[in-house]
Formats: C-alpha cells, sequence, structure tokens
C-alpha cells in the first residue's frame, strides 16, 4: 500500500487508533511497538473489533488486506501526517518552551476558536507519537490546528517541525528542564529554538516575547514577528490582570 493509498484509507476512515481499547468502527489501528509492548500482537484483535484497516511491520501478522505490512509502523504514522498535513488548508501554529506550553496552547485555541474552526493538541501529547496524532485530527473544514511540542533533546523539535511543516510559532520560555538531555541551558536555548530555526530558514510567522533578551537577540532583525511587550510601545501590549496576562493583539493585516 502507497501512501497515497493509505491516505486515501484514512479520509474514508473516522479515527487513527494506537491503542486497541480505544478502537472504533472504520478507524485505522497503527500497532507501535516499544520497549515493553509490541502493537503488532494486537492487530487481528484490532480487527474483531471493528478497524478497517491495521499497519503493522512484522510479515507474520500481515494478511495483505485488513492488515498491511510497512517497514516501519512508527515512520509510516509520521509520513501520514506529514502528507495530510500538505493536503488540508489548515494553517498550523507550534508551540514549544521550558513551561507553560499546554496553558499556551489551550489559551491560543479559546480565543481562536471564537472566529475559526480549531483543532489543538489533547493534554500534552507533544512528541513524535503525539504530534502526528494531532495532525491527523485535523478535518477537510479545520483552519487553525494548535500544535504543542515537546522536547527532552536536541534536534527533537526540529524533526517535529519536517513533520508539522508550522505556518506560526511560538516559545514560552527557556529554562532547566531536562538538563540532562540537553546537557546544560544553553543546549535548551538551542533545542527549543530549533522553532525558530524552521520558522525563519522557511520565511513564517513569529510571535515574540519582546521582553525576553534571549528571544529578541535570536530574532534580531527578522521581520515576519508580531512582537508583544509590557513595556516596550514598538510592540503589541501586555496588561496584567490580577497576576494573569493578556494579550491585547490587533490582529488587522494579520491572515490565520
Amino acid at each position: 500500500m502507497t501512501l497515497e493509498e493509505l491516505h486515501q484509507h484514512f479520509l474514508n476512515s473516522k479515527l487513527v487508533s494506537t491503542d486497541t481499547r480505544k478502537i472504533s468502527t472504520n478507524s485505522i489501528f497503527f500497532a507501535l511497538k516499544g520497549d515493553n509492548f509490541n502493537g503488532n500482537l494486537y492487530a487481528k484483535e484490532a480487527i474483531s473489533k471493528g478497524a478497517s484497516l491495521a499497519v503493522v511491520d512484522e510479515e507474520e501478522y500481515a494478511n495483505g488486506t485488513t492488515i498491511v505490512q510497512v517497514k516501519d509502523v512508527l515512520t509510516t504514522l509520521q509520513q501520514l501526517a506529514n502528507f495530510h498535513r500538505k493536503h488540508c488548508k489548515a494553517k498550523i501554529i507550534s508551540i514549544t518552551g521550558s513551561n507553560g506550553k499546554t496553558t499556551t496552547k489551550e489559551l491560543i485555541n479559546v480565543v481562536l476558536s471564537k472566529k475559526y474552526k480549531t483543532i489543538a493538541t489533547k493534554g500534552n501529547l507533544n512528541n513524535h507519537i503525539g504530534v502526528p496524532l494531532t495532525l491527523l485530527s485535523i478535518k477537510e473544514d479545520t483552519e487553525v490546528a494548535v500544535v504543542e511540542m515537546g522536547a527532552n533533546h536536541k534536534k527533537e523539535i526540529a524533526f517535529l517541525c519536517t513533520i508539522a511543516e508550522p505556518d506560526f510559532g511560538y516559545i514560552t520560555n527557556f529554562g532547566k528542564a531536562h538538563l540532562e538531555g540537553f546537557g546544560s541551558l544553553n543546549g535548551v536555548i538551542e533545542g527549543k529554538s530549533e522553532l525558530y530555526d524552521y520558522l525563519t530558514a522557511n520565511k513564517k510567522h513569529i510571535f515574540l516575547n519582546a521582553d525576553d533578551p534571549i528571544q529578541k537577540e535570536k530574532l534580531g532583525g527578522y521581520i515576519q514577528k508580531f512582537g508583544f511587550s509590557q513595556e516596550q510601545k514598538e510592540h503589541y501590549p501586555i496588561k496584567l490582570i490580577n497576576a494573569n496576562p493578556f494579550v491585547s493583539l490587533k490582529a488587522e493585516g494579520i491572515l490565520i
């Protein structure tokens, strides 16, 4: 089965699942593997529960019809997500940072959903599996997808960007979380900044906390950014009300 054929099957299906406990009629089951589990073992069960297709990567579990074999299930899931992302018209807003990713994602989604048809990452499913699943939840009428990206080592955000290909991005902050993976605070800054690296290289839009000296320095003279600040008048103003920040952005001319 080619990627195009798999995508067509996906469009005709109800949803994608990696857990047989959540299988529904006309869904697609991806038999992921980990250190302590092998999804291939449950492919037949997924079909018996109503899945229209199961994707495996071990020949002994495939039947060539309802259970198809690919070289690697996880890679196929990621490739399908990217293929679907290119197929859809939705704009992608990606969010990363050391703290506040999920809260920021929820706030952005709530605000944008007042005007646009939106979807957002469920909970904090923000890794190499969660991001593809979020992209595959984009519907034909979705206008904006808010995609949270998490990482605990360098090159992870860069990889997630190749899957999601975001149009907009925001880094909440740079902190000392996951120092064991990044090696140092500078490593954290480099790793999280991979989102900005992708956006600047592809001339996409960035939301900038202009009061963060690290972010401000990194973006330098990059033109396609929308800054916000508590004090700097050249940026959109932030007002603090009861210790909760509310960003007032006049969005004229900002097309999403």
